[in-house]
């Protein structure tokens, strides 16, 4: 989630998104907003083809991680992978940037992903199986990733940014008390390549796209969060819609991701036993940016949907914050 302000200024007009599509042949007319979250998101079409413009303020997101990112994607991709593809500029380059009084932006274009995005109300066992092994297949082609320039952000980076955040808020004692415990709990764990690597650490169903009549594979897109962290951090965050309800169904439905997942990587019972703590950490982590986002000081002019998205994120915060004073709980996934 980018600052509230960054996000009202950067949707107030098109005129920065029209300016960075120039750098890409495109079909005049049909670029238009397609989300705004962590980045600015648009879609175009090129001789009818579908893509996708994605950029962000420079302060934001470094050109050293975009372009650690997109060879990640690109050694996916290299070895079978199925991801969305990044797209050249008309001048050849993956990356290109453009200075505006506001600042200076970074975009990229990637392809369009074939498939369909599956509901968690109606995905089925089946399907929830094929998921688990589309993950296992990514950190697999992980545990042999060696980056030729950039490195991907670790956990490492994410503790000192969650303490930057949480000091910045003298109000946030329990917020820094959790860090304090999640980050001593990570500093045991082992960092060898069976359990920790790069992750996608967004593999949830709105970035994977199904493809039934080719041999149920997923499609992925938005590695944009990619971080150096464990594999079943990983996990933990794609089956959030999952994990906390408490129906037959939905641990029925678990079971079946964890057992595609265990037939092409190896998952112990004792790393499966940590996963309400990897929740925490992730909880931990949105918390803080949740915090950056809502801190956008003085907006003179807020568009109607602000109020709404405000209040959502606050609910949201209050409710992780509360989170934080619960006993870490043991789990019941096997």
């Amino acid at each position: 989630m980018m600052n509230l302000g960054n996000m009202v200024r950067g949707v107030a007009s098109d005129a920065v998104a029209q300016s960075l599509v120039q750098f890409w042949e495109y079909d005049e007319g049909t670029l238009e907003l397609w989300r705004a979250s962590s980045n600015f998101v648009y879609a175009f079409e090129r001789n009818q083809v579908q893509y996708f413009l994605r950029f962000s303020f420079e302060q934001d997101k470094s050109i050293e991680q975009i372009k650690a990112e997109l060879e990640f994607m690109q050694y996916l991709q290299f070895n079978g992978f199925p991801s969305v593809t990044p797209i050249q500029s008309i001048s050849g380059e993956l990356i290109e940037t453009l200075k505006t009084p506001e600042g200076t932006f970074i975009a990229v274009v990637f392809s369009a992903a074939n498939g369909i995005n599956l509901d968690a109300d109606t995905i089925t066992a089946k399907q929830m199986e094929e998921w688990g092994r589309s993950l296992a297949s990514l950190h697999f082609l992980s545990k042999t990733f060696e980056p030729v320039s950039e490195r991907r952000k670790s956990w490492l980076d994410t503790v000192q940014f969650m303490e930057c955040v949480f000091k910045k808020h003298p109000g946030e004692q329990i917020a820094l008390q959790e860090l304090s415990r999640v980050a001593n709990w990570l500093q045991s764990l082992p960092t060898n390549n069976d359990v920790f690597g790069l992750i996608h650490y967004d593999f949830q169903l709105d970035n994977i796209f199904f493809e039934e009549d080719k041999d149920h594979s997923f499609n992925i897109i938005d590695f944009d969060d990619a971080i150096y962290h464990w594999y079943a951090l990983d996990i933990v965050t794609a089956l959030d819609d999952f994990i906390d309800d408490d129906n037959p169904h939905s641990k029925l439905l678990i079971q079946s991701f964890l057992n595609g997942y265990r037939s092409k990587m190896g998952l112990e019972n004792d790393v499966v036993a940590q996963f309400p703590q990897f929740q925490r950490y992730a909880n931990l982590y949105k918390f803080s940016k949740i915090l950056k986002s809502l801190d956008y000081g003085e907006i003179n002019e807020t568009p109607s949907w602000f109020v709404g998205l405000r209040g959502k994120l606050v609910r949201v915060a209050d409710e992780l914050r509360q989170s934080f004073q619960k006993p870490w709980q043991k789990n019941n996934m096997k």
